[in-house]
């Protein structure tokens, strides 16, 4: 989900394929999305290698903890780096809502199994309003068959998913707001 809003964010704040651009991309692909995306593919292969029965979903909570902590420090590492390569605020933004929204969801894993999925959705969308205006929730109208998937396949319930997308709609919008009103830079 976040490939495609940080390359349009990147692409229009910074006016296009430049230099700035692959370099601001690159940290934003690397830390928004790779490692993020690596720790779950590490953690289920070292989990199978000792012939322990799991998937890419990690339904047990306590198979969450170590991809959840690994995501945060990448999000809040990406968030660093964008901070000091001057990346638009935007983009920045979104990469601390994705650390603290991914630290929200840790601490409620404890507790109680949010859809991520619904957050990972509905964070993205609120970045594109807050560019774009309401063209943006063109982005949420994936949010309903991501929604069904989970709950088709048994992943979630349907309060857990929209839970999720309350979650991610709510906490990046006040987030980017509060961010926008200091401006960081």
């Amino acid at each position: 989900m976040a490939i495609p809003v940080f390359f349009i964010l990147n692409f229009v704040f910074l006016h296009g394929l430049n230099s700035n651009f692959v370099t601001i991309e690159f940290v934003s692909l690397i830390f928004g999305t790779i490692l993020p995306f690596a720790s779950i593919v590490i953690g289920v292969e070292l989990k199978k290698r000792k012939n322990e029965n799991t998937e890419y979903d990690l339904p047990n909570k306590k198979d969450r903890v170590i991809p959840y902590i690994l995501a945060i420090i990448s999000y809040l590492t990406g968030t660093i780096i964008l901070y000091f390569f001057n990346a638009p605020l935007l983009t920045i933004g979104l990469m601390f809502c994705y650390f603290s929204n991914t630290m929200l969801a840790f601490l409620i894993n404890f507790f109680w199994k949010i859809s991520a999925h619904s957050i990972g959705v509905m964070g993205p969308a609120t970045a594109l309003v807050f560019a774009f205006g309401y063209v943006g929730f063109i982005y949420a109208l994936i949010l309903p068959f991501v929604m069904w998937s989970r709950i088709y396949l048994k992943k979630h319930t349907m309060l857990q998913v929209i839970t999720g997308a309350l979650l991610g709609f709510i906490l990046t919008a006040v987030q980017l707001w509060i961010i926008g009103r200091i401006n960081i830079y």
